[in-house]
């Protein structure tokens, strides 16, 4: 264990959504509390957690300093060995129902060792993801600890979820023949249509749990302490001013995480070794781009959750392999739906000494590898605000939750994106891909793309936005204790 130790110091308890970006993201933000003196109990369910040891092995918790541990807690769903995310309707059904009573335990049992064996102070705060509530808020109201709220999502798709009650009210569940309807009455998103609303509730059995379990999160908003959102001010300023509006508590714009992390100088940066990808990541595909040429491969991962069938599968690898761009493409073992991942043999032999493929990778160096020029996209928040801190361009293929409504804001607002439409086929993909890396809109896209990522280096300065608001919330934390839910 390392010699490092904090005397004193604010207790934060650390509960991400168990799922593979929401884990990265509360790490990161975990990491920049730590730095700045707060001892850290990080919360996994048993499964990722047993899929982190898996990856990373067991001998990375001995390298920890004293004042960060990892705990668990079990997330109540059937044993699983999977090395796949888990089904999306079981965690919401899990984080609402099973979950609350195991974290209350967690910190009934922490604040009883507190001191004595454990070296650890009590719990003084509970640092959640947004989509957490179910689970932190029993525990927040039984030993009257504050809750600070994490939402890892971008601004804009908070708005989005906080209006699904208005959605259901209106009657506008989306059909073929009204996604182009105008939302005109979300204050500051303009020019959006139903399409780009994230989700899309009631088409399904499935979506209906997941819209009622977002709705009943969102309208929760106020209730927490403080609120942050993994974003920066300068991206979203009209929404971020909106939301804090909408709230009595603080809300506070900190991103992009790793950029603030980036700035912690190297001999204190005690958490660097520490990581949060539940696959294995392959280090080698980094020797591969550094055998290619500057801004000319294409980089191409559908993120943790989403799915394709064999047929969309076929249609990107056709439209990959058509583009004649050098390319490194994820393909996670469960990335088509029920079954194998299997690419056409034209596919293999058109682009064997253009391609580089495999399960996954360490995704922030592989968009700031200058070999990168461009990244087709599923429109994870974490995705694209890696993407637009390293100043890459994106095709954009949303999939789930708040990825419509991100790709809007990218392909509309931020003009850093191109849409591929949903009914992917071979010649749009490849039409696309050509127009990102030859074409006029995609130099223009290039440009917007670098206008971003320096913005967001000026947000995470020493005195930039997100610095600011990190600054006032640790002195809410560590000076002027949070009031009470």
């Amino acid at each position: 264990m390392a010699s490092e130790e904090f005397s004193t110091g604010p207790h934060a308890l650390c509960l991400p959504m168990p799922a593979q970006s929401h884990i990265g993201a509360m790490l990161k933000l975990a990491k920049l509390l730590h730095h700045r003196g707060l001892y850290i109990t990080f919360v996994n369910t048993e499964f990722n957690h047993r899929r982190l040891l898996e990856v990373r092995g067991p001998g990375f918790l001995n390298n920890l300093p004293a004042s960060f541990r990892f705990v668990t807690i079990p997330d109540g769903l059937p044993p699983s060995q999977a090395n796949a995310t888990q089904d999306v309707v079981s965690l919401c059904q899990a984080v609402r129902v099973l979950m609350g009573a195991p974290f209350c335990e967690l910190v009934g049992d922490l604040n009883k060792r507190a001191d004595t064996t454990s070296g650890f102070p009590p719990v003084s705060i509970i640092v959640a993801d947004g989509f957490m509530t179910f689970t932190s808020y029993p525990a927040s109201e039984k030993f009257g600890i504050p809750v600070v709220n994490l939402w890892t999502i971008s601004a804009c798709a908070l708005m989005g979820f906080m209006h699904f009650p208005q959605l259901k009210e209106k009657g506008l569940t989306p059909s073929n023949d009204n996604l182009r309807t105008t939302i005109d009455w979300i204050p500051c998103m303009k020019n959006m249509r139903l399409r780009d609303m994230p989700i899309f509730p009631g088409a399904t059995d499935r979506d209906d749990v997941i819209f009622d379990f977002v709705k009943d999160v969102a309208v929760r908003f106020d209730k927490a302490a403080a609120t942050i959102i993994h974003t920066f001010e300068a991206l979203e300023p009209d929404v971020l001013n909106a939301l804090s509006s909408m709230s009595s508590r603080p809300t506070y714009a900190i991103g992009p995480f790793q950029l603030l992390i980036d700035r912690i100088p190297r001999k204190e940066n005690h958490l660097k070794h520490i990581g949060s990808n539940l696959w294995k990541e392959d280090m080698e595909c980094l020797q591969w781009l550094n055998s290619q040429k500057p801004e000319s491969v294409v980089y191409i991962n559908f993120g943790s959750v989403a799915f394709l069938t064999s047929q969309q599968l076929i249609e990107f690898a056709m439209g990959i392999a058509n583009s004649g761009h050098p390319f490194l493409w994820i393909i996670r073992p469960d990335l088509v739906n029920g079954d194998s991942a299997i690419l056409p043999p034209d596919f293999n032999e058109e682009t064997r000494t253009r391609a580089f493929i495999t399960a996954w990778c360490p995704q922030e160096e592989v968009l700031n590898h200058p070999s990168v020029g461009g990244f087709l996209t599923h429109c994870g928040w974490n995705s694209m605000i890696e993407s637009m801190s390293a100043g890459v361009p994106m095709l954009c293929w949303p999939y789930f939750g708040d990825q419509q409504t991100n790709c809007k804001y990218a392909c509309k607002d931020w003009e850093v994106g191109l849409e591929i439409d949903s009914n992917v086929k071979q010649e749009e993909v490849e039409r696309l891909m050509k127009e990102l890396m030859e074409g006029e809109k995609g130099k223009r896209m290039k440009k917007r793309a670098k206008d971003w990522k320096r913005l967001a280096f000026e947000a995470t300065s020493e005195h930039g936005s997100s610095s600011t608001n990190l600054d006032k919330l640790l002195f809410s934390v560590t000076c002027d204790p949070i009031p009470g839910n």
